[in-house]
């Protein structure tokens, strides 16, 4: 194709793409199947790889992400980001709009928004297209996150209406949607890895990610709250509010424009508890003056505007007492306490469960048998235990000790130093682990068995038909049909049968022949290897390409894969060093199952390269590693796993592992800058920073 018709295309699928997801995230309308959606982005993207000069700023492409940034540049705000100054009672808020009608007079209104429990930021438009994502920092500069903000789906790349100003910042609040920080805890939960405190910091960490392509798998969100710029023509904040609604940004539908301050009580007290419907965490409301020209005239603090302020929430709490402690053993062995409580309404929910997370937080909380517990629940998801009232301690209440011994199998407890968790070792023979690693196989990011549930794989279980994931590829109709058990749901009380039919057999059946079509990065993940998650698994498929492999692989060798540190690689030599897995492993292979990565076929380029064996280490500005690997093979080369003398160049990036460099200059390699291999090759194109969406 010409650089002409490849640019003519490009556009093309740009406004195509950027109208299907117009109306998909504002008119909640699918126009067309997500598998059409799909393969345009999949055009537009091989156009864009193809001639990286005509990548657009705000091509839907950058949704995805890809950039990586070294470092986030500092940038000096224009119009500074200040804090609010807080109140928590309602005559503090009254003594506020005394002092600002002694300044304005009674022709007065307030606009009440939701003061969201996320990350501030600031985004700049130029002639309609988003140019700079700054964070709050400390209020006169932050770092510039534009890569990492442009994945966010509802933040717009490019606008389109009337009277846009030529320049113009919006400032919003990014946020991890509960929902989404619920799925991410439960997916770290799975491969054993530490759970992220809260949403708000999830969000936070998921902005300074150096990987764009990252930030894009956490589907993180954004409400705009506020438009400055020069000359703009708007008169009060509620306008301006409408204008950025029009534009097609996000802005919550929680405000209210109130005419007195008993309307701005009753927008509080009304939300004190609705908040909790609210698909992100809370924690009070941020009262305005609404006309601009008031504002002015009120002025600001060194510290804070005088034209608005922050009611906060205290959190929701309740005491009620503890039950008993249960124990809950997940799929790596690692054991949880669980508070069962007295149910008590909180937030609007009733609450019978709290986490006490290991039993060092149980330490810290000094938990006696019997205590009556206070349970929080702020901009949390799970209630959480925050103190004992001592007032209320039983006469003789001994100290909770921990278990020492699983509460499943009886196997005696152990902790790896370091380490908060206890662990139950027994993993051959401990059933909630046996069953945990089951529904870790069959789940939707790895084989996808659709067809069989937690309920049905613990019918399998209890039949003895399955113990290990390789021995679904065993079962059979005969085999199958007929089993019926009921079951319990230990939290509810729930009963249910569960029985195999006839077409549930069928189905169960289509859907394990059907997981042998699974591509490989999902097959690793499917082994549930401990701290190899979906985005680890695809790292190492890509850089080691099959199974074989990576089971030859050494822990050193497993660390020269982009992100994989030591306690990964350790983790995973230490899986293939088992011959009961070696055994797993080649029983799947024997199924049928896929074993290594499909290759992509790769545009032959040149043959500068040829005859040349390359180790790629590090980060580097213009390509991902994998982009890096392609370019090499594109133009005769090829990529090795290891350092040796037998190797020709070491391409080095920013932030490369040490030990390669001290090997290859041991052995006497040569040692090639991102540049020196580009003088190699031909310079590429120039192309903007980036990074599709829906």
């Amino acid at each position: 194709m010409s650089e002409t018709h490849a640019q003519e295309r490009i556009d093309a699928l740009t406004k195509q793409i950027n109208y299907y997801n117009y109306r998909y995230y504002q008119d909640s309308v699918s126009e067309i199947s997500d598998y059409e959606f799909d393969k345009l982005l999949e055009e537009l993207v091989g156009l864009e790889k193809q001639f990286p000069h005509l990548l657009r700023p705000d091509s839907p492409s950058q949704r995805v992400g890809g950039t990586v940034t070294k470092s986030f540049a500092s940038v000096r705000h224009r119009y500074p980001m200040l804090s609010l100054g807080n109140s928590y009672s309602e005559e503090e808020i009254r003594e506020f709009d005394a002092r600002v009608r002694k300044v304005t007079g009674d022709e007065l209104e307030y606009v009440c928004e939701q003061k969201f429990d996320g990350v501030a930021l600031s985004l700049t438009y130029e002639n309609g297209v988003l140019v700079r994502a700054v964070t709050r920092g400390d209020g006169v500069q932050g770092d510039d996150i534009t890569a990492n903000a442009r994945t966010i789906r509802t933040i717009p790349l490019r606008i389109h209406g009337d009277n846009i100003p030529a320049s113009f910042e919006v400032r919003g609040e990014v946020f991890m949607p509960l929902k989404v920080f619920e799925q991410i805890n439960a997916q770290r939960e799975d491969i054993g890895e530490q759970l992220m405190a809260n949403p708000r910091n999830a969000a936070s960490g998921t902005l300074k990610l150096q990987d764009s392509a990252e930030v894009a798998k956490r589907q993180l969100d954004c409400y705009i709250y506020y438009l400055l710029g020069e000359n703009l023509p708007y008169r009060t904040h509620s306008e301006s509010l409408k204008q950025l609604e029009q534009w097609g940004f996000q802005v919550s539908d929680t405000y209210r424009v109130c005419q007195t301050i008993d309307e701005v009580m009753d927008y509080i007290h009304r939300w004190d508890t609705e908040r909790f419907d609210l698909p992100l965490g809370t924690d009070g409301v941020v009262l305005k003056v609404n006309s601009y020209a008031q504002q002015e005239e009120l002025g600001f603090t060194a510290k804070s505007p005088r034209w608005a302020i922050a009611f906060k929430y205290k959190a929701a709490a309740a005491a009620t007492p503890l039950e008993t402690i249960i124990y809950q053993v997940g799929r790596t062995g690692a054991v949880t306490p669980v508070a069962k409580l007295k149910p008590v309404l909180l937030a609007g929910t009733t609450v019978k469960r709290a986490s006490l997370h290991n039993a060092n937080e149980i330490a810290r909380l000094g938990i006696h048998e019997g205590d009556t517990l206070f349970i929080e629940k702020g901009g949390e998801i799970i209630p959480k235990v925050t103190s004992v009232d001592l007032t209320k301690r039983l006469p003789g209440a001994k100290p909770i000790a921990y278990l020492t011994h699983c509460p499943a199998c009886h196997t005696a407890l152990v902790r790896t130093e370091g380490e908060a968790a206890f662990y139950c070792p027994n993993e051959l023979g401990c059933p909630p682990q046996i069953r945990g690693r089951l529904e870790h196989f069959i789940q939707r990011k790895a084989m996808n068995m659709e067809s069989l549930g937690e309920g049905k794989i613990e019918l399998l279980y209890d039949k003895g038909l399955v113990r290990s994931a390789a021995d679904f590829y065993q079962l059979t109709y005969e085999k199958l049909y007929g089993l019926e058990k009921v079951i319990e749901n230990a939290e509810t009380g729930e009963v249910r049968r569960v029985s195999f039919k006839e077409k549930t057999v069928e189905n169960i059946l289509a859907s394990i022949e059907k997981s042998k079509t699974v591509t490989f990065d999902r097959v690793l993940f499917a082994l549930g290897i401990r701290y190899v998650g979906a985005t680890v698994a695809a790292k190492l498929a890509a850089y080691f390409g099959n199974m074989a492999a990576i089971q030859e692989a050494t822990a050193e060798q497993l660390q020269q894969a982009p992100e994989i540190g030591g306690k990964i690689a350790e983790s995973i030599a230490k899986f293939f060093a088992e011959p009961r897995n070696i055994e797993f492993v080649q029983r799947l292979r024997e199924a049928g199952i896929q074993m290594e990565l499909e290759q992509k076929e790769l545009v032959k380029e040149g043959d500068s390269l040829a005859g040349k064996t390359f180790v790629i280490s590090g980060v580097f500005a213009n390509f991902e590693r994998d982009d890096l690997k392609d370019k090499i093979i594109a133009n005769g080369g090829k990529v090795l796993s290891g350092v040796s003398g037998k190797l020709d160049y070491l391409l080095a990036g920013e932030n490369m592992g040490p030990s390669k460099l001290e090997k290859a200059e041991k052995l006497g390699v040569k040692i090639i800058s991102e540049t020196d291999f580009l003088a190699m090759i031909g310079p590429l194109p120039a192309s903007p920073n980036g990074g599709g969406e829906r």
